[in-house]
């Protein structure tokens, strides 16, 4: 099955605080009767609608920079973890950690931020000197029910560690691969002993004891480990396809022309997410191939989701992070569902187009879009992470030169409006 999205199917979701429909925003925010229930607004195509919170997160404190969001999580009681990742860090940004300080702001701080509901931080900590298996490029995080905090990257040698919410050391998933130089790492989509590219992401499920990794940054295939013991259980490439099917070789460019990417099953990386649904369903984001493919738990291709496929995908005009003359490429940076009990949502974090575009789970059909690419409160510029808390806020991180995170609550009307 395939679900296109297009620029030109009505992709308006009200975002207050823009010039986006501000009398509509007036309206939707209108004050209601005391005793009016509320629901939230949607768009004429059904689209759920949210106003930024300018004021998500409050500074932070000790002059401590804010760099590259690259990932975030949301916890059971509602706490924001983002991993505040310094690596890019500019010298105009970070001068006041001189000897003299040459600016009066600002220094590097710790690379996991703890935030509360209100956007208090609550604690900090970690960087590569605290622990000796801290990962070289930190990509992604994940938390259990008990607060444990978990974190990967994509270096070689990196892997995923677990540490408790005050950052002591707890657990290694193993599995490394040699420290080398990146460009002596070769494809390998057979074996499953170790991870010599690094973990770009992973996906606890606490009820299985499973844990799914997204090993696309070079390899191209998901793969599923016990969560308590790291032994390997299951595995599968592109459309389900068996490991031992899954070529080698590099996933060749294509001349862009407007048009979406030669279809193909194999996986194309960079694979920057896998998630899993209440109902079984386990979702990849494919960023070379501009899509989200659905699978249940044991492999099984369900579906494909294009996220606007014209953009251009991968190739050797893309640009990376700071790259002086080439935007980037690829939609589907990472995604995620809606905490309704259907999970009716997906929203879907596009870094190149610098939107969340909103589908409908069960079929893909887009239904909307917020943000754009800006500096502006509800604008974005190069989004990398997306999450949802319980009562319907959205969290985005931005990396490159954007270095935030926000808040998108829900504009919220009388259900008889």
């Amino acid at each position: 099955m395939r679900v296109s999205l297009s620029m030109n199917r009505g992709l308006v979701v009200i975002v207050c605080g823009l010039a986006l429909g501000l009398a509509a925003c007036r309206e939707a925010q209108a004050p209601a009767p005391a005793d009016a229930p509320l629901v939230q607004a949607l768009d004429e195509q059904g689209a759920p609608l949210f106003k930024v919170d300018p004021f998500w997160p409050k500074p932070l404190p000790n002059k401590w920079s804010m760099q590259q969001v690259v990932d975030l999580y949301v916890d059971v009681d509602d706490h924001v973890w983002i991993i505040n990742r310094p690596a890019d860090a500019r010298p105009d940004e970070i001068g006041a950690q001189a000897n003299p300080a040459r600016v009066d702001c600002c220094v590097t701080g710790p690379v996991i931020v703890h935030f509360d509901p209100e956007g208090n931080m609550v604690n900090a900590w970690g960087g590569p000197d605290h622990h000796a298996g801290w990962p070289g490029r930190l990509q992604t995080i994940g938390m259990d029910r008990e607060k444990n905090v978990y974190v990967s990257g994509t270096m070689p040698g990196d892997s995923i560690i677990k540490f408790s919410g005050d950052g002591t050391f707890l657990w290694d998933f193993g599995h490394r691969g040699p420290k080398v130089p990146a460009n002596q790492v070769k494809m390998n989509n057979q074996q499953t002993d170790i991870f010599p590219p690094g973990i770009g992401a992973f996906e606890l499920d606490e009820e299985a004891r499973e844990i799914y990794v997204s090993d696309g940054f070079l390899n191209k295939r998901i793969l599923v480990y016990d969560l308590d013991t790291g032994a390997f259980k299951r595995g599968w490439g592109g459309h389900g396809m068996p490991l031992s099917e899954i070529d080698n070789e590099p996933t060749p460019p294509y001349t862009w022309t407007g048009a979406p990417p030669p279809d193909q099953k194999t996986f194309a990386p960079a694979l920057h997410c896998v998630h899993r649904s209440r109902d079984g369903l386990v979702y990849v984001c494919e960023r070379g191939m501009n899509r989200v493919q659905v699978f249940k738990t044991d492999g099984t291709w369900v579906q494909d989701f294009h996220i606007r496929p014209e953009t251009m995908a991968r190739g050797p005009e893309c640009g990376g992070i700071w790259h002086a003359t080439q935007p980037p490429c690829g939609t589907v940076y990472n995604l995620a569902l809606s905490r309704d009990p259907e999970q009716k949502y997906v929203f879907v974090a596009d870094g190149t187009n610098n939107r969340v575009w909103i589908l409908d789970r069960k079929s893909g059909k887009n239904l909307g879009s917020f943000g754009g690419n800006g500096r502006y409160a509800g604008q974005l510029h190069w989004i990398d992470a997306i999450k949802v808390d319980s009562k319907g806020n959205i969290y985005t991180g931005e990396v490159e030169d954007g270095k935030r995170v926000q808040k998108f609550v829900p504009v919220m009307v009388p259900a008889n409006q």
